[in-house]
């Protein structure tokens, strides 16, 4: 690096983004699906602002990880993509309690990152420890664990819906999703 572009901070060259998109569409082909992925976004993001300082919300978490299932292989830190341990059903479990949820059944990339901190993916922790500092509300009663079948169709009709709903039912002020 330049002394200029040192003085400023910038990362190294090689420290640049993984191109997911890119990635992700590679291996959709290599896994023979004929059109190529197309990542879903919208023109107009379907958000609203708060209502209420986010110190007032009650605040719910949205994960794509997968709850521990012993009998579908290694699921733990870095182990290898494991099908078996997707779900293909929306989820929902008590947001005070502790839960062995891993990520083995999603396409990430274990070159560069090891799993091997579950406040990175599903950081439940985290938020009851930002709601006890007053920094929220509170924590929604329940999460919700989302599916990634890779149908965007399915994910939108069907997964997103269901989330909606319990998240009303749980009067979420807010919701944050954690996808991996």
């Amino acid at each position: 690096m330049s002394a200029l572009e040192d003085e400023l901070g910038f990362a190294p060259e090689e420290d640049a983004p993984i191109p997911y998109l890119s990635r992700i569409r590679d291996y959709y082909q290599a896994l023979g699906y004929g059109v190529p992925y197309r990542w879903a976004h919208y023109a107009e993001v379907p958000f609203a602002p708060l209502k209420k300082p986010l110190a007032d919300c009650r605040v719910g978490l949205v994960t794509t990880a997968a709850p521990y299932q012993p009998d579908k292989g290694d699921q733990g830190p870095g182990a290898a993509y494991n099908a078996a341990a997707k779900f293909y059903t929306v989820y929902s479990a008590d947001s005070a309690a502790d839960h062995d949820l891993r990520i083995s059944h999603v396409a990430y990339d274990r070159a560069h990152t090891t799993a091997d901190d579950p406040n990175t993916w599903f950081p439940l922790k985290e938020l009851r420890r930002v709601a006890a500092a007053g920094r929220i509300g509170e924590v929604a009663p329940r999460f919700y664990g989302v599916p990634t079948d890779r149908s965007q169709r399915t994910t939108i009709d069907r997964y997103c819906p269901e989330v909606l709903a319990r998240a009303r039912e749980d009067k979420a002020d807010v919701v944050i999703l954690v996808a991996v």
